[in-house]
């Protein structure tokens, strides 16, 4: 096995909106732990116990540093392609060009195909898809008919890399 690696790339959640939507929902729990837990003032109309409101900003706290470790690595070398999402897969998963009958760099629509960004199952046959922003990524279909979009940031040094090593495939 050859492990020259021609091409690495590794995405996170940058989106603004996220990190904005996140950081208003951490600010809001702590605003109400100092409120309602420190002073001694109800939060809101219908407070939380002192309990339920430290457990839910330590679930939204946590959910912040869930996607703040949120990452997909891509990885091509002579042997094929290695990709890992990040934590949801702690070991790259392999897939060799034998496996593939067509790797191909393409424009797609996250929302409408896949249902969004993360780790997704395709509606009505798109297969599953590894993204974190954008709209172009590695589409793969395999021998078994299965098909896997990556995601991808760098669609031309993508498309120079396969097309270097002949494995463009459309």
């Amino acid at each position: 096995m050859d492990k020259e690696i021609l091409y690495t790339e590794r995405q996170r959640f940058k989106q603004w909106w996220l990190w904005l939507i996140l950081l208003g929902v951490n600010g809001l729990f702590l605003f109400g732990v100092f409120k309602q837990v420190i002073g001694g003032q109800q939060f809101g109309d219908k407070p939380m116990s002192n309990t339920g409101l430290l457990v839910a900003t330590g679930l939204t706290f946590a959910l912040t540093l869930l996607f703040i470790n949120f990452r997909l690595d891509t990885t091509i070398k002579k042997d094929g392609i290695y990709v890992r999402f990040f934590p949801f897969h702690l070991k790259f998963k392999h897939y060799t060009w034998e496996s593939l009958t067509k790797s191909f760099v393409r424009q797609y629509s996250p929302l409408t195909e896949y249902g969004g960004w993360g780790l997704r199952l395709g509606l009505f046959g798109k297969g599953t898809a590894f993204n974190v922003s954008g709209n172009i990524g590695l589409q793969l279909e395999f021998k078994d008919k299965k098909k896997l979009l990556i995601g991808t940031n760098k669609p031309d040094e993508l498309t120079e890399i396969l097309n270097k090593i002949g494995q463009l495939k459309q």
